[in-house]
Parts: structure tokens; sequence; C-alpha cells
């Protein structure tokens, strides 16, 4: 293994809002282990290979998303914001459609608003 390889490109944090709730770790909690081994596992691939692309990672509007294929085809989003060499989990959500809901990003994106005034 490369030493560039043994390090993070980025580090993954929590959104915190104003009054302390952390949404990602929340949802992130209602899943059970196994789901959250993968999701976790994915995160972690992005933060050591940034920048990475599809099939893992893709951008969606001005933010990212952490792509997991959960089993019985299920699928896991994590939108997320990068700052500097912060990686910022923003939203988790249950993917149930084709496209990502505009409402998903919406909130996302607030979040990053809300991060970003507040750093």
């Amino acid at each position: 293994m490369s030493e560039k390889s043994k390090n993070k490109t980025l580090k993954a944090f929590f959104y915190c809002s104003e009054s302390g709730s952390e949404p990602v770790k929340e949802v992130l909690l209602k899943l059970d282990k196994a789901d959250r081994r993968i999701v976790g596992t994915d995160v972690k691939d992005v933060e050591f290979a940034w920048p990475i692309g599809m099939p893992l990672c893709r951008k969606i509007a001005n933010l990212w998303e952490v792509r997991s294929n959960l089993p019985k085809g299920r699928i896991f989003r994590i939108l997320f914001g990068v700052d500097g060499q912060i990686m910022v989990l923003l939203h988790g959500f249950m993917k149930k459609s084709q496209s990502t809901p505009k409402k998903e990003i919406d909130t996302a994106t607030a979040r990053w608003k809300d991060y970003l005034k507040r750093k």
C-alpha cells in the first residue's frame, strides 16, 4: 500500500444543527447494523479515495452524494459538501424513486448554507 493510500484525503463529519442535532447520525442509527456497515464503508471509501466518481459518488446540485446499495434492492444516499479537507455529511435518506427528490436536495442545500454561515 502506498503512503498516499494510507491517508484520508477527506475527513467526514456529521453536520450539526444550531440545536445540536446530527440528522445523518440519527438516520443511520435507525438502520440495522449490517446496513450501517455498508453505508459506513462507502463513506470511508470516499474519505480515502477522494476525488472519486461513479458508481460510488456523484455530483448533485452543488453537493455530492454517496451512493450505497443495500440488500433487497434498497438504495441509501448521503448528500454531503466538501469544505477543504472536510466532508460534511448533510442529509441521509432511503431512496424510493429513480431520481433524487428535490425535497431531499433542498434539505441538504439548506444545511450546507447553514454550515457555511456558521463555520
